[in-house]
C-alpha cells in the first residue's frame, strides 16, 4: 500500500481555520476531495487543495504505485500552528494594541486503498439471499414483537 504526502509551511490562516477544511475532506477519494475544496467558500481551501495536488503527484512517483488514481484517499490531514508575527496597532491615547498574524503548517497524507479482493466461490447472489425460516431471532430477543405499541394496539 503506498503512502504520500505534502506539506505546506508558513500557510497565513490559522490551524484552526485551516482544521476546519481538512475535516471535510478527510477519508474521503482524492476526485472527491478536490470537488469539496473547489467549492468550499473559505480562502484556505485553495491552499489545501494545491497541497492534496503535490501529494496525489508524490504518490504517483513512489516506486509500487499501481498507476491508479482513482484508488487514493485522503489518509490522514492535519494543520500545526506555525510561528506568529507580533505587530503594533496604534490605539486611542497613546496606546497600542498587539497584532497576532498566525500562520499555520498544512499536511495531507494520501493513501492507496486496497485491491479488491473477490472469492472464487462467491457470488452476488449469495450475499444478498433473504434469511430463512430457521434464521429468524428468538422470541426472546430484542427485535420480538412483544412490547411495542402496534402490539399494545392489536391486544386491545
Amino acid at each position: 500500500m503506498i503512502q504520500a504526502y505534502a506539506t505546506a509551511r508558513y500557510v497565513r490562516t490559522s490551524a484552526q481555520k485551516a482544521g476546519l477544511i481538512l475535516e471535510l475532506i478527510r477519508g474521503k477519494d482524492v476526485d472527491r476531495a478536490l470537488a469539496t475544496l473547489r467549492f468550499t467558500k473559505k480562502s484556505v481551501a485553495a491552499d489545501v487543495a494545491k497541497v492534496l495536488r503535490s501529494a496525489i503527484a508524490n504518490a504517483q512517483q513512489k516506486e509500487g504505485f499501481s498507476g491508479d488514481v482513482d484508488r487514493l484517499f485522503v489518509s490522514a490531514c492535519f494543520a500545526n500552528q506555525g510561528p506568529s508575527q507580533k505587530r503594533v496597532r496604534p490605539a486611542p491615547m497613546g496606546r497600542a494594541f498587539r497584532v497576532l498574524k498566525r500562520t499555520a503548517h498544512l499536511t495531507v497524507q494520501v493513501s492507496e486503498r486496497p485491491a479488491p479482493v473477490v472469492a472464487a466461490g462467491a457470488t452476488a447472489s449469495t450475499k444478498s439471499r433473504k434469511p430463512a425460516a430457521g434464521d429468524r431471532p428468538a422470541a426472546g430477543s430484542r427485535k420480538s414483537a412483544g412490547g411495542g405499541r402496534a402490539a399494545k394496539a392489536k391486544k386491545a
